[in-house]
Order: structure tokens, then sequence, then C-alpha cells
């Protein structure tokens, strides 16, 4: 898989990272219908839908499209860890003045944190400590 080192996409929409989840399961480039079976039943769209998805996300720099025949196949151009990286650290700066103990702060206080979070978070902790 290809990888921009230069530029980053730009922001990526809740509908272009559904079609992006579906990219990045995939172990070889996907056709826009390869794609369509696995999210246009659920999301109800339609072929056209995922191919304008698709459109955006090579505008965006972070797809690629090369022709094959007729069709295009598809392939993300960014990993998905380095996505979920940027999108974290925005959220963090943007909600909590860039201090990710005020967001486990605010879950906790929300009750959003279950125990089994909390053990994970506390083992998180530990192995980060040594």
């Amino acid at each position: 898989m290809a990888k921009q080192e230069d530029t980053k996409p730009d922001r990526i929409s809740e509908a272009e990272h559904a079609v992006m989840e579906v990219l990045w399961a995939g172990r070889e480039p996907l056709t826009a219908a390869d794609v369509c079976e696995t999210v246009c039943e659920d999301r109800g769209w339609t072929l056209p839908t995922v191919k304008t998805l698709l459109s955006r996300l090579v505008t965006k720099r972070a797809v690629e499209a090369k022709p094959d025949g007729r069709r295009y196949l598809y392939s993300p151009l960014i990993e998905r860890d380095d996505y979920v990286g940027g999108e974290s650290r925005r959220l963090v700066e943007r909600l909590f003045g860039g201090r990710p103990a005020s967001l486990f702060a605010h879950l906790a206080e929300q009750e959003a944190l279950s125990a089994n979070d909390l053990v994970e978070i506390e083992a998180l902790l530990k192995e980060l400590k040594q």
C-alpha cells in the first residue's frame, strides 16, 4: 500500500470514513462495486453514492484510483493507524485543550468508562511507565 509522506489528506467526513474502513479492511485494491457490496445495504446507499465518495477521497489524496479496463481499482493512500492518530490528537486538542487527561476525566464524570475500560487503561498506563 502506498503511503504519502509529504501531504496529509483533507478532513474525511463520516460517510467517507465508512468507505475508508472498507478499503483498509481489504487486502487488495477494491472496485466501487466491491465497496458497495459491503456498505450500501446497511447505509441505504447506491453505487453512484459510493463512486462519489471514492472520487472525493481521491481528490483529498486519501485514496488512489488505478484504471483497470472500464473500471477503477481503489487503494488507501493513508494508513488507518495514522488517520486515527491524527483524528485523536485533533479531538483532544479541540475539545480538551490538548490534555488527554481531561478527556479521561470527562469520560469518567459521564460514567462512560466501564470497569473493563478502567482495567485496560490502568494496564496501558503501567506499560507506558516501564
